[in-house]
Protein backbone atom coordinates (compact mmCIF):
# COMPACT_ATOMS: atom_id res chain seq x y z
CA UNK A 1 0.00 0.00 0.00
CA UNK A 2 0.96 3.69 -1.11
CA UNK A 3 2.31 5.59 2.02
CA UNK A 4 2.03 9.12 2.45
CA UNK A 5 5.73 9.39 1.68
CA UNK A 6 5.03 8.08 -1.85
CA UNK A 7 4.99 10.80 -4.68
CA UNK A 8 1.67 11.92 -5.12
CA UNK A 9 1.41 10.22 -8.62
CA UNK A 10 1.99 7.21 -7.43
CA UNK A 11 -1.00 7.13 -5.09
CA UNK A 12 -3.35 8.60 -7.12
CA UNK A 13 -4.82 6.10 -9.13
CA UNK A 14 -5.43 4.59 -5.19
CA UNK A 15 -7.71 7.25 -4.47
CA UNK A 16 -10.15 8.09 -7.84
CA UNK A 17 -13.28 7.32 -7.66
CA UNK A 18 -14.06 4.55 -9.49
CA UNK A 19 -15.30 4.80 -12.83
CA UNK A 20 -18.90 4.09 -13.88
CA UNK A 21 -18.01 1.56 -16.18
CA UNK A 22 -15.61 -0.08 -13.66
CA UNK A 23 -18.35 -0.38 -11.29
CA UNK A 24 -21.92 -0.35 -12.64
CA UNK A 25 -22.37 3.11 -10.51
CA UNK A 26 -23.38 6.40 -11.64
CA UNK A 27 -19.87 8.83 -11.72
CA UNK A 28 -20.11 12.00 -9.08
CA UNK A 29 -20.71 15.26 -10.62
CA UNK A 30 -19.77 17.99 -8.69
CA UNK A 31 -19.21 20.80 -11.14
CA UNK A 32 -16.53 23.25 -10.30
CA UNK A 33 -16.94 22.61 -6.76
CA UNK A 34 -14.97 19.37 -7.28
CA UNK A 35 -11.60 20.08 -5.74
CA UNK A 36 -12.24 23.53 -4.71
CA UNK A 37 -12.80 25.06 -1.04
CA UNK A 38 -16.68 24.69 -1.48
CA UNK A 39 -17.53 21.25 -0.39
CA UNK A 40 -18.40 20.87 3.53
CA UNK A 41 -18.21 17.26 5.07
CA UNK A 42 -20.88 15.79 7.77
CA UNK A 43 -18.45 12.35 9.90
CA UNK A 44 -21.69 10.76 11.38
CA UNK A 45 -21.29 9.30 14.94
CA UNK A 46 -23.18 6.15 16.49
CA UNK A 47 -26.34 5.94 15.55
CA UNK A 48 -25.91 8.78 12.91
CA UNK A 49 -25.19 6.46 10.07
CA UNK A 50 -26.79 9.07 7.05
CA UNK A 51 -27.73 11.84 6.53
CA UNK A 52 -29.45 12.18 2.94
CA UNK A 53 -32.60 10.44 1.20
CA UNK A 54 -32.06 7.04 -0.42
CA UNK A 55 -31.49 8.82 -4.13
CA UNK A 56 -27.92 10.24 -2.33
CA UNK A 57 -24.98 9.54 -4.85
CA UNK A 58 -22.93 7.50 -3.92
CA UNK A 59 -18.98 6.94 -4.31
CA UNK A 60 -16.74 4.89 -3.36
CA UNK A 61 -12.72 5.60 -3.03
CA UNK A 62 -9.44 3.98 -2.19
CA UNK A 63 -6.62 5.57 -0.38
CA UNK A 64 -2.79 5.44 0.56
CA UNK A 65 -4.21 4.24 3.90
CA UNK A 66 -6.50 1.60 2.65
CA UNK A 67 -11.07 2.40 2.00
CA UNK A 68 -12.78 4.55 4.19
CA UNK A 69 -15.10 3.34 7.17
CA UNK A 70 -17.57 3.41 4.08
CA UNK A 71 -18.83 4.69 0.75
CA UNK A 72 -19.10 8.55 1.25
CA UNK A 73 -22.88 10.41 0.22
CA UNK A 74 -22.86 12.87 -1.47
CA UNK A 75 -25.74 16.10 -1.92
CA UNK A 76 -26.39 19.12 -1.55
CA UNK A 77 -28.11 21.51 1.95
CA UNK A 78 -29.20 24.87 1.08
CA UNK A 79 -25.97 26.25 -1.27
CA UNK A 80 -23.37 23.88 -0.09
CA UNK A 81 -22.74 20.68 -1.38
CA UNK A 82 -22.04 17.90 0.82
CA UNK A 83 -20.18 14.79 1.62
CA UNK A 84 -21.29 12.61 4.11
CA UNK A 85 -19.03 9.83 5.95
CA UNK A 86 -20.41 6.92 8.93
CA UNK A 87 -17.66 7.34 11.24
CA UNK A 88 -18.33 3.64 12.15
CA UNK A 89 -19.42 2.47 9.44
CA UNK A 90 -22.85 1.99 7.89
CA UNK A 91 -23.44 -1.27 9.97
CA UNK A 92 -21.38 0.25 12.97
CA UNK A 93 -18.91 -2.58 12.50
CA UNK A 94 -15.70 -0.13 13.41
CA UNK A 95 -15.49 -0.04 16.95
CA UNK A 96 -13.93 4.03 17.95
CA UNK A 97 -10.05 2.26 18.04
CA UNK A 98 -10.35 0.52 14.59
CA UNK A 99 -12.00 3.61 12.73
CA UNK A 100 -9.75 4.29 9.38
CA UNK A 101 -9.24 7.92 10.51
CA UNK A 102 -6.47 8.31 8.10
CA UNK A 103 -8.56 6.55 5.15
CA UNK A 104 -11.45 9.07 5.85
CA UNK A 105 -10.33 12.35 6.39
CA UNK A 106 -8.01 11.89 3.18
CA UNK A 107 -10.75 10.53 0.84
CA UNK A 108 -12.86 13.69 2.22
CA UNK A 109 -10.09 15.78 0.99
CA UNK A 110 -10.35 14.16 -2.35
CA UNK A 111 -13.39 14.94 -2.97
CA UNK A 112 -12.80 18.40 -1.98
CA UNK A 113 -13.73 18.89 1.25
CA UNK A 114 -11.92 21.34 2.92
CA UNK A 115 -14.48 21.91 6.35
CA UNK A 116 -16.15 19.52 8.04
CA UNK A 117 -18.50 19.05 11.15
CA UNK A 118 -17.73 15.67 13.16
CA UNK A 119 -21.04 15.20 14.81
CA UNK A 120 -20.86 12.31 17.95
CA UNK A 121 -21.84 11.14 21.00
CA UNK A 122 -20.49 12.28 24.61
CA UNK A 123 -20.60 11.13 27.98
CA UNK A 124 -21.27 14.34 30.21
CA UNK A 125 -18.38 15.08 33.59
CA UNK A 126 -20.35 18.05 34.07
CA UNK A 127 -23.84 17.51 36.21
CA UNK A 128 -25.29 20.91 34.51
CA UNK A 129 -24.99 19.23 31.15
CA UNK A 130 -28.07 16.27 31.15
CA UNK A 131 -28.99 13.72 28.25
CA UNK A 132 -30.26 15.60 25.45
CA UNK A 133 -27.71 18.14 25.69
CA UNK A 134 -25.57 19.87 22.66
CA UNK A 135 -22.56 20.81 22.73
CA UNK A 136 -19.65 22.25 20.87
CA UNK A 137 -16.55 21.80 22.70
CA UNK A 138 -13.55 24.38 21.97
CA UNK A 139 -10.81 22.08 23.75
CA UNK A 140 -9.55 18.48 23.52
CA UNK A 141 -7.61 16.08 25.70
CA UNK A 142 -6.10 12.73 24.05
CA UNK A 143 -5.83 9.99 26.10
CA UNK A 144 -6.30 7.12 23.48
CA UNK A 145 -3.24 5.25 22.59
CA UNK A 146 -1.67 3.63 19.70
CA UNK A 147 -4.17 5.43 16.97
CA UNK A 148 -2.07 6.43 14.02
CA UNK A 149 -2.58 10.12 14.27
CA UNK A 150 -0.29 11.34 11.79
CA UNK A 151 0.42 11.67 8.17
CA UNK A 152 3.88 12.91 8.26
CA UNK A 153 5.60 9.96 9.84
CA UNK A 154 9.33 11.79 8.93
CA UNK A 155 10.20 15.24 7.57
CA UNK A 156 10.09 17.21 10.77
CA UNK A 157 6.44 18.62 10.45
CA UNK A 158 4.57 19.82 13.31
CA UNK A 159 1.66 21.22 12.87
CA UNK A 160 0.05 23.38 15.64
CA UNK A 161 -2.70 22.63 17.84
CA UNK A 162 -3.36 24.85 20.59
CA UNK A 163 -6.79 25.97 19.69
CA UNK A 164 -8.13 22.21 17.65
CA UNK A 165 -11.49 23.48 16.48
CA UNK A 166 -12.05 25.99 14.29
CA UNK A 167 -13.64 29.26 15.19
CA UNK A 168 -15.77 29.79 11.67
CA UNK A 169 -17.04 26.26 12.45
CA UNK A 170 -18.10 26.53 15.73
CA UNK A 171 -19.91 29.63 15.48
CA UNK A 172 -21.83 28.16 12.78
CA UNK A 173 -23.12 25.57 15.01
CA UNK A 174 -23.33 27.47 18.06
CA UNK A 175 -25.79 30.31 15.96
CA UNK A 176 -28.85 28.15 16.83
CA UNK A 177 -30.35 29.18 20.43
CA UNK A 178 -30.18 26.43 23.09
CA UNK A 179 -26.58 25.29 21.77
CA UNK A 180 -23.93 25.14 24.65
CA UNK A 181 -20.61 26.89 23.19
CA UNK A 182 -17.57 25.44 24.77
CA UNK A 183 -15.86 22.90 27.36
CA UNK A 184 -13.32 20.06 27.32
CA UNK A 185 -13.82 16.97 25.89
CA UNK A 186 -11.45 14.12 26.68
CA UNK A 187 -11.15 11.40 23.99
CA UNK A 188 -10.29 7.56 25.59
CA UNK A 189 -9.29 4.41 23.80
CA UNK A 190 -12.09 2.77 24.24
CA UNK A 191 -13.98 0.61 23.53
CA UNK A 192 -14.86 0.18 27.10
CA UNK A 193 -16.58 3.31 29.01
CA UNK A 194 -13.93 4.32 32.38
CA UNK A 195 -14.07 3.45 35.48
CA UNK A 196 -15.78 5.73 38.02
CA UNK A 197 -12.10 6.61 39.70
CA UNK A 198 -11.01 7.38 36.02
CA UNK A 199 -14.43 9.51 35.12
CA UNK A 200 -13.87 11.49 38.78
CA UNK A 201 -10.36 12.47 37.55
CA UNK A 202 -11.56 14.09 34.37
CA UNK A 203 -14.33 15.75 36.03
CA UNK A 204 -11.92 16.92 38.66
CA UNK A 205 -9.76 18.63 35.84
CA UNK A 206 -12.16 20.69 34.56
CA UNK A 207 -13.21 18.58 31.32
CA UNK A 208 -17.13 18.57 30.49
CA UNK A 209 -17.50 15.43 28.25
CA UNK A 210 -16.16 12.17 27.32
CA UNK A 211 -15.87 10.92 24.06
CA UNK A 212 -14.03 7.88 21.95
CA UNK A 213 -13.70 8.76 18.31
CA UNK A 214 -12.50 12.85 18.63
CA UNK A 215 -9.34 11.78 18.54
CA UNK A 216 -7.02 11.43 15.89
CA UNK A 217 -9.98 13.02 13.52
CA UNK A 218 -9.36 16.20 14.54
CA UNK A 219 -5.69 16.60 13.97
CA UNK A 220 -5.60 14.71 10.98
CA UNK A 221 -7.88 17.14 9.79
CA UNK A 222 -5.35 20.22 10.51
CA UNK A 223 -2.67 18.25 8.92
CA UNK A 224 -4.87 17.98 5.76
CA UNK A 225 -5.44 21.58 6.11
CA UNK A 226 -9.21 21.08 6.63
CA UNK A 227 -11.51 23.31 9.12
CA UNK A 228 -13.41 20.90 11.85
CA UNK A 229 -15.77 21.19 14.73
CA UNK A 230 -17.15 18.80 16.76
CA UNK A 231 -21.09 18.86 17.42
CA UNK A 232 -21.76 16.59 20.64
CA UNK A 233 -24.70 15.14 21.75
CA UNK A 234 -25.28 14.51 25.40
CA UNK A 235 -25.94 10.56 25.77
CA UNK A 236 -25.43 10.14 29.55
CA UNK A 237 -24.07 11.14 32.62
CA UNK A 238 -20.90 9.48 33.30
CA UNK A 239 -19.43 7.34 36.55
CA UNK A 240 -17.78 9.39 38.14
CA UNK A 241 -20.38 12.73 38.33
CA UNK A 242 -22.21 12.21 41.27
CA UNK A 243 -25.37 11.50 39.42
CA UNK A 244 -23.76 9.17 37.03
CA UNK A 245 -24.47 5.44 37.70
CA UNK A 246 -22.55 3.77 34.96
CA UNK A 247 -22.70 3.63 31.68
CA UNK A 248 -24.40 0.46 29.14
CA UNK A 249 -24.01 1.28 25.71
CA UNK A 250 -27.92 -0.37 24.96
CA UNK A 251 -28.58 3.05 27.12
CA UNK A 252 -25.84 5.56 25.09
CA UNK A 253 -27.47 3.83 21.46
CA UNK A 254 -31.15 4.60 22.65
CA UNK A 255 -30.60 8.20 24.22
CA UNK A 256 -28.99 9.01 21.03
CA UNK A 257 -31.86 7.67 18.70
CA UNK A 258 -34.43 9.54 20.44
CA UNK A 259 -32.72 12.58 19.47
CA UNK A 260 -31.28 11.66 15.87
CA UNK A 261 -34.04 13.88 14.51
CA UNK A 262 -33.32 17.36 16.09
CA UNK A 263 -29.60 16.71 16.17
CA UNK A 264 -29.56 15.75 12.17
CA UNK A 265 -31.37 19.24 12.14
CA UNK A 266 -28.87 20.64 14.32
CA UNK A 267 -26.49 19.66 11.97
CA UNK A 268 -28.16 21.07 8.59
CA UNK A 269 -28.85 24.49 10.45
CA UNK A 270 -25.11 24.37 11.08
CA UNK A 271 -24.22 24.06 7.63
CA UNK A 272 -27.19 26.51 6.25
CA UNK A 273 -25.19 28.84 9.02
CA UNK A 274 -21.76 28.31 7.41
CA UNK A 275 -20.07 30.53 4.85
CA UNK A 276 -20.22 29.49 0.99
CA UNK A 277 -16.74 30.68 0.62
CA UNK A 278 -14.01 29.47 3.15
CA UNK A 279 -12.59 32.18 4.32
CA UNK A 280 -10.72 30.64 7.44
CA UNK A 281 -7.61 30.80 7.73
CA UNK A 282 -6.91 29.17 11.60
CA UNK A 283 -6.40 25.40 9.93
CA UNK A 284 -3.83 26.21 7.56
CA UNK A 285 -0.65 24.94 9.14
CA UNK A 286 2.03 24.99 6.37
CA UNK A 287 2.17 28.34 5.41
CA UNK A 288 6.09 28.41 4.22
CA UNK A 289 6.34 24.51 5.01
CA UNK A 290 7.92 22.02 2.68
CA UNK A 291 5.74 19.34 3.05
CA UNK A 292 7.13 15.68 2.08
CA UNK A 293 4.72 14.63 0.18
CA UNK A 294 1.61 17.35 -1.94
CA UNK A 295 -1.57 16.85 -0.12
CA UNK A 296 -4.40 15.88 -2.12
Amino acid sequence: MPTAHAAWGLASQDVTAPSPAAEGRDAPQWGDAHGSDRVLGVIGGSGFYSFFGPDARSVEIDTPYGRPSAPITVGTVGEHEVAFLPRHGIDHEFSPHTVPYRANMWALRVLGVRRIFGPCAVGSLDPELGPGSTVVPDQLVDRTTGRADTYFDSGGIHVGFADPYCPSLRAAATARPGVIDGGAMVVIQGPRFSTRAESKWFAAQGFRLVNMTGYPESVLARELEMCYAAIALVTDVDAGVESGQGVKAVDVFAEFQRNLVPFKQLVHDAIENTDTERTCTHCLPHEGVQLPFDLP
